[in-house]
C-alpha cells in the first residue's frame, strides 16, 4: 500500500523532474546564498512543470502493462533521474554558501537526498538505471506462482495464500512464487545496487542506505538508532504473539510441520511474506472468546457491498470529519477492478496526477474485509496530497514517509464496532460485549503486531546491502538471517544462493524504501489517541471511533496542511502534542492483549 504521484519505481516526487537541453547553470565562483535562492525558486519551477505528464506516463505504464508503456515509463524514469541528479549535485555545493537561512539548507539537503536510486553522472548510467527498475517492476507485476500446479498470478496467490489450510498447498505456493518472481531478478538487481551506489557517493553519502536515512530531519546514524530504540519498545508485545501463534500452528499442524520451540515455518502464517498473520486467526483464536460476533467480509456481502460502496464508505468516513467530498476526476479516472483484457499492477496505491486535484486510487477491490481497510488507508494518501497543495512543490509531501502511511491507518483504527454501527453495517445487537476484547485485540495484534519486525527488517537487509555488510554472493542467506533474528521465522524448504526471495517483495523489486510502514505502525497508535482522547472518549481505547467528530478532523487537517513544510517532530506536535515518535500508545492499546497473552504463554518457551 503505497502513494505516488510520478513512478512505481520511485516515490520521491523529485524523481521524475525533466532532464532539460541546457546545461547546468553552475557559477565557477564560490556559491552564495543569491545563488541558492535562484537555485531553489527554478528547481521547483521545473519539477511542477513536469509532474503532470510524467504522472500520467506512470499512471498508464501501471494500469496498462505492455512493451511499449514499459519503454515509456523507463525513458521518464532516465530524465527525470537525470534531472534529479543535477539537482542534488547543485544542492550539495550550494549547501556551502555562507548565510544561508535553515529553511534554505533544509530545502537542499531535501533536493539533496530526493533521489531513491540517484544514478552517477557517467553518460548513460541514468537510462541504465531506469531500465533496469523498470524491469524489475514489470517482471514482479506480471509474476506467477503455482496452485495444484496451475499458473495463479499475484493478487491471486496473495488471496490463496490467507485461505489455504494445506501445508503442502502452502509450501507449494510459497516457493513457486519466490521462484519465479524472486530469483530471475538476482543479477539485475546486484547492477542496481552497484549503479545507485555510486550515484549517492557523488551527492557525498556513503551509500545509497545512508541517503534513504538522511531524509528523517536528522543524521542517517541517529535516524538508524531511533528505529532501533522504537523496536525495543514494542518487542516484548511481538514475541508474546509469536510464542502464543506458534503454540497453535503446532496444535494443528503437528510437529512435523510446526515444531513446538524455535522459528516459525513462514508459509504457515497466512500470507506470502508473513508480514501479516490476521488470515489465520480461525487457527489461533481462543476458545470462547474468539469469536468475534462478526466478520467484517460477511457484513459487507449481506448488505450487497460492490467495490464502489466499499470507497464510497470509506469516502463517508472523511466527509464525516469535514473533509469535502473527492472530485468528480477520482471516481472517472480510478482504477478500481482488475481489467480482463490487460496487466495491470494491483498492488494498491494512491495517485495524485497533478498536485492539484486530480487525486485516484488504483486497486483490484474485492469484496472482503482486507480491501475495506485498505480503501480507507488509501483514501488516507489521497485526503493528505489534497491538503498540501498549496505547499511550495517541494514541501508537497507528508512531514515525513511514514506520516503518509500512518493517515489512512489510523483512520483504519476506528473501523471498531461502533463504527460499524454507525455507518449501518453492524446491528446494535450484534456488538459483541467485554468479553470478546481479547478476540478483537488478538485479530488486530495478528496484523498490527506480527507486521513490525518485518516492516523494519527490509530495510535493514538493503542498508546492509548497499553498505556491503551483506555482499552480492550471501543476498539470500542475509535475507533469511534477517528474518529469524527479527521475526523468527524460516522458509518451509532450504534456499541458496540461486535464489533472491526478498526480490519476491514488491517493494524491493520497486525500490520502495520501506522503513515508513514500520513508522507509520507506531505513529497511527499515537494519531488514534490523540484523536480519541481529543474526542472526548472514554472506554476502552481499542474500541473508541472519532467518526463524524469535526473537531478531530480540524485539528487533523492542520497538521496534513503543513506538509513537509516543517520538520516533522512540529507536525507530530501539532496533532499530538508530542515531539517523539513512541511505541507507547501501541503498548496502551494492547496492554490487556499482552496480560492475556503472558497468562496463556505460561511455561511454554519464549524466542526463538
Amino acid at each position: 500500500m503505497i502513494r505516488t504521484g510520478l513512478s512505481l519505481a520511485a516515490l520521491a516526487a523529485m524523481l521524475a523532474a525533466p532532464a532539460q537541453s541546457q546545461t547546468s547553470t553552475t557559477p565557477a565562483a564560490a556559491p552564495t546564498a543569491s545563488d541558492a535562492a535562484a537555485f531553489l525558486t527554478r528547481a521547483q519551477q521545473e519539477m511542477a512543470a513536469f509532474t503532470l505528464t510524467a504522472s500520467r506516463v506512470a499512471w498508464v505504464n501501471a494500469t496498462y502493462i505492455t512493451d511499449d508503456t514499459d519503454a515509456l515509463a523507463a525513458d521518464y524514469g532516465a530524465k527525470g533521474t537525470e534531472m534529479a541528479v543535477r539537482f542534488a549535485l547543485d544542492a550539495a555545493r550550494l549547501q556551502k554558501a555562507p548565510g544561508l537561512t535553515p529553511e534554505q539548507q533544509r530545502q537542499l539537503t531535501m533536493l539533496r537526498a530526493a533521489l531513491v536510486l540517484p544514478a552517477p553522472t557517467t553518460p548513460g548510467a541514468a537510462q541504465q538505471l531506469s531500465d533496469i527498475s523498470t524491469k524489475l517492476g514489470s517482471f514482479y507485476a506480471k509474476g506467477k506462482g503455482t496452485r495444484g500446479g496451475k499458473p495463479i498470478n499475484g493478487s491471486d496467490i496473495e488471496a490463496a495464500m490467507g485461505t489455504s489450510r494445506d501445508p503442502n498447498e502452502l509450501k507449494e505456493m510459497w516457493v513457486s512464487w519466490n521462484d519465479a518472481v524472486g530469483a530471475p531478478m538476482r543479477p539485475d538487481y546486484t547492477k542496481l545496487v552497484g549503479i545507485a551506489n555510486q550515484g549517492a557517493k557523488e551527492l557525498g553519502f556513503a551509500d545509497t542506505g545512508a541517503l534513504w536515512r538522511s531524509g528523517y530531519d536528522m543524521p542517517p546514524a541517529e535516524f538508524a538508532a531511533m528505529t532501533d530504540k522504537l523496536w525495543n519498545e514494542v518487542k516484548p508485545l511481538y514475541v508474546a504473539l509469536h510464542t502464543y501463534v506458534r503454540r497453535k500452528l503446532n496444535e494443528k499442524y503437528g510437529d512435523a510441520v510446526q515444531a513446538k520451540t524455535g522459528p516459525i515455518r513462514a508459509d504457515l502464517l497466512g500470507n506470502m511474506w508473513a508480514q501479516e498473520w490476521g488470515n489465520i486467526y480461525d487457527v489461533v483464536a481462543p476458545k470462547g472468546a474468539g469469536d468475534l460476533g462478526y466478520d467484517v467480509g460477511d457484513l459487507l456481502k449481506a448488505k450487497n457491498y460492490d467495490w464502489k460502496k466499499m470507497v464510497q464508505t470509506g469516502e463517508g468516513f472523511y466527509s464525516s470529519l469535514g473533509f469535502a467530498a473527492l472530485p468528480g476526476t477520482f471516481w472517472e479516472r480510478s482504477l478500481f477492478l482488475k481489467p480482463a483484457d490487460r496487466e495491470v499492477l494491483c498492488h494498491a496505491s494512491a495517485w495524485d496526477i497533478d498536485e492539484k486535484d486530480d487525486i485516484r486510487i488504483k486497486m483490484c477491490i474485492k469484496v472482503n474485509a482486507d480491501d475495506f481497510v485498505t480503501i480507507h488507508h488509501e483514501l488516507g494518501h489521497n485526503y493528505y496530497q489534497r491538503a498540501y497543495k498549496a505547499q511550495p512543490a517541494l514541501y508537497r509531501n507528508g512531514a515525513n514517509d511514514g506520516f503518509h502511511e500512518a493517515i489512512g491507518d489510523f483512520v483504519a483504527l476506528s473501523i471498531t464496532p461502533e463504527y460499524l454501527v454507525q455507518i449501518g453495517l453492524l446491528d446494535r445487537a450484534q456488538v459483541p460485549s467485554a468479553d470478546k476484547d481479547i478476540g478483537l485485540l488478538l485479530r488486530q495484534a495478528m496484523d498490527k503486531v506480527a507486521f513490525l519486525p518485518f516492516g523494519l527488517l527490509v530495510d535493514k537487509y538493503r542498508w546492509q546491502i548497499f553498505d556491503g555488510t551483506i555482499p552480492a554472493s550471501q543476498y539470500e542467506a542475509g535475507w533469511n538471517k534477517l528474518r529469524l533474528q527479527y521475526q523468527g521465522i524460516v522458509p518451509p524448504v532450504a534456499r541458496d544462493e540461486t535464489k533472491f526471495d526478498a526480490g519476491a517483495k514488491y517493494h524491493v523489486a520497486g525500490s520502495v524504501p520501506y522503513t515508513r510502514y514500520f513508522l507509520a505502525r507506531l505513529l497511527q497508535f499515537q494519531f488514534y489517541k490523540a484523536a480519541c482522547d481529543q474526542s472526548g472518549w472514554k472506554g476502552p481505547l481499542h474500541r473508541c471511533s472519532f467518526y463524524g467528530n469535526k473537531e478531530v478532523g480540524a485539528r487533523l487537517n492542520k497538521m496534513l496542511e503543513m506538509g513537509a513544510s516543517k520538520p516533522w517532530p512540529d507536525a507530530l506536535q501539532t496533532f499530538t502534542g508530542s515531539r517523539e515518535i513512541s511505541g507507547k500508545a501501541m503498548m496502551e492499546y494492547f496492554a490487556p492483549l499482552k496480560t492475556w497473552l503472558d497468562a496463556q504463554n505460561k511455561g511454554q518457551p519464549q524466542g526463538w
